[in-house]
């Protein structure tokens, strides 16, 4: 693991940092493939209930990519190719994957910081963010992918906005977009996502991987939705010592203790 990603772990909530203030939190492969890591090991780890992402600093969330290392990453197709590859990997893991994910913004959260922001099921923004795809100003091609998970945030309307005009966004204007959950002073961002996560990690476990399943398969071209796999995951719930639990907690008029089974 490279030190410009940093991970620490504690009452069920995994950490992801990103590290590299002097550069406002811009990505290298070599911090791509870090995160790749660390999202898989998070995944598997049943101690981890949810994922918190934040950029050290209070600068930036995540500026985008590191443009200081196109002539060492993306010099040629190849390379291009295999960062291509790389950073699609990552975007489709952080969307799939089977904790709720929280990203904590403050500063910058521009062109790659977005792309990260919107892969996650949560958004809680500083009010001094700044939001924006400056791809229009690069010359820069986007994949489906990253307009698709766009456009099922902010509608059509806004994402053509943000893609034309390439211009920055404040975080009021984010959220009169649907594009953040919550916008707090700055210095109150990372309580705020810590105290959502540890309400989150209370919870149910298999009640809150059915939602995010069935919402993933909602967003799916009908002819491709696996609704068997959302009922199976719903009878789950009810097949589960969770549910035993959770009604017990309720009559005993206590807090649930869930196991995730």
């Amino acid at each position: 693991m490279t030190d410009k990603i940093l991970a620490r772990q504690e009452a069920g909530i995994g950490h992801l940092v990103f590290n590299n203030p002097e550069r406002r939190n811009a990505v290298s492969l070599e911090m791509w493939e870090a995160v790749e890591r660390l999202l898989d090991d998070y995944a598997a780890d049943d101690a981890v209930r949810v994922v918190v992402i934040s950029g050290a600093g209070e600068k930036a969330f995540v500026s985008g990519a590191d443009i200081s290392k196109f002539e060492d990453e993306r010099a040629n197709a190849g390379a291009v190719q295999r960062y291509d590859e790389v950073t699609s990997r990552v975007f489709a893991k952080l969307t799939a994957h089977p904790k709720p994910t929280i990203a904590a913004i403050t500063g910058s959260c521009v062109g790659g910081g977005v792309a990260i922001a919107i892969c996650c099921d949560l958004r809680i923004a500083g009010e001094g963010a700044r939001f924006g795809i400056p791809a229009a100003k690069l010359g820069l091609g986007y994949a489906f992918d990253g307009i698709r998970h766009l456009v099922e945030l902010v509608g059509p309307a806004f994402a053509k906005e943000i893609f034309f005009t390439a211009r920055l966004f404040s975080a009021a204007e984010a959220a009169g977009m649907g594009l953040v959950n919550r916008v707090l002073p700055d210095d109150q961002v990372d309580a705020y996502a810590e105290e959502y996560a540890r309400a989150i990690s209370a919870n149910a476990p298999l009640t809150i991987a059915a939602v995010k399943t069935t919402v993933g398969e909602i967003l799916k071209d009908p002819d491709g939705r696996d609704l068997a796999t959302c009922e199976a995951m719903k009878r789950a719930c009810f097949e589960s010592e969770d549910y035993t639990e959770g009604r017990r907690a309720f009559l005993e008029k206590r807090a649930p203790r869930f196991k995730g089974a």
